[in-house]
């Protein structure tokens, strides 16, 4: 084998690289009336990713996901979407390119569970582009993959927490961006639902969506997530690979606890066991 053909096979055999970060955050600060809580904050997330951002309460996660979704106008910097300022990107564009489930969300007293999902088509709508097949397609899907099909016909106030949560979540597949944004999306939800939530954002991760979500539960952040960022203080204290940065010394810096990190005996990935505080 000659050297050309020795060099040739090595670089088939790298890994391809992902296109440069399609989202981003340069020097962003930002907060609510006179509080500060998002501080000269830079982010790059990672394209095809599931991104999850942990950290305590009152960290600045939510408000970063808002920033993110120009819910939320920078005191300072600049968040930017293809290379773009995302200020300057029309509403309606920006809306077939980042969907977003807040974390509470308020629906119309009776609409059904159908018109709900239905309304995650009003981007593609136009002048021009009536509801269609493609838009029927998309409402289906949704609904059969959060398995809310069976509760199409009733009205969301008068479903349970975690039926509203599914609701809402087929709202946003429905919209079908390929960045979508999730805040706490496994909210109200049981052990079984949660983990359904968790296996379809892979799934859509893998399909080539890129995803960002806050979580809570830092074992289901380190287990699921590709890129994870960590915050404290309206800052990012470190960020990467779970399997990277996924050390007690990260949980003790961040949660400010101590505690024991091991293998998961199910997937390899860091598994936290918090240690009980000293008498």
């Amino acid at each position: 084998m000659t050297i050309t053909e020795i060099r040739e096979e090595a670089v088939a055999e790298l890994p391809r690289l992902k296109a440069e970060p399609r989202l981003a955050a340069a020097d962003l600060a930002c907060g609510y009336d006179e509080r500060s809580v998002l501080k000269e904050l830079n982010l790059q997330i990672p394209e095809e990713s599931f991104t999850v951002i942990i950290g305590p309460n009152a960290c600045g996660k939510s408000t970063l996901l808002r920033s993110l979704a120009r819910l939320i106008r920078p005191a300072a910097g600049e968040v930017l979407l293809d290379g773009d300022a995302i200020s300057s990107i029309p509403t309606k564009q920006l809306a077939r390119t980042i969907g977003l489930l807040p974390q509470t969300s308020l629906a119309p007293e009776g609409i059904t569970v159908a018109d709900l999902v239905s309304r995650g088509r009003h981007p593609h709508q136009s002048l021009l582009r009536r509801w269609g097949r493609e838009d029927e397609a998309a409402v289906r899907h949704a609904l059969e993959v959060t398995g809310t099909t069976e509760l199409a016909t009733r009205a969301v106030d008068a479903l349970s927490g975690g039926q509203r949560q599914r609701a809402w979540i087929a709202m946003t597949l429905a919209q079908q961006t390929p960045i979508m944004l999730l805040d706490e999306p496994t909210t109200y939800l049981d052990i079984a639902h949660q983990i359904e939530v968790l296996e379809l954002c892979t799934q859509l991760q893998r399909e080539g969506r890129t995803l960002v979500a806050v979580l809570h539960d830092l074992n289901q952040a380190l287990r699921y997530a590709t890129h994870l960022v960590a915050m404290r203080e309206g800052q990012i204290i470190a960020q990467g690979h779970p399997e990277e940065i996924g050390t007690a010394e990260l949980v003790r810096e961040v949660f400010g606890i101590d505690s024991l990190v091991i293998g998961d005996p199910e997937t390899g990935r860091p598994l936290v066991i918090p240690r009980a505080p000293a008498a």
